[in-house]
């Protein structure tokens, strides 16, 4: 599978902007789950914003 870069990156919902892997799907989703995070694609926009990509932030926010 070929990686589409530049649609990614007009999808991407994440506003941290200095991010390298933006666009990077398969990058971004690696470093986040590294560090037991996710990527902030999966956070609706008010928590994105807040950068806290942890689980538990996941969980409360989508348990709503």
């Amino acid at each position: 599978m070929e990686c589409t870069i530049e649609e990614n990156r007009a999808d991407c919902t994440c506003t941290y902007e200095p991010c390298s892997r933006k666009g990077k799907c398969c990058e971004c989703i690696a470093y986040h789950w590294g560090h037991k995070e996710l990527p902030g694609c999966l956070f609706p926009a008010a928590a994105e914003r807040t950068y806290d990509r942890s689980l538990s932030h996941f969980i409360r926010v989508h348990s709503k």
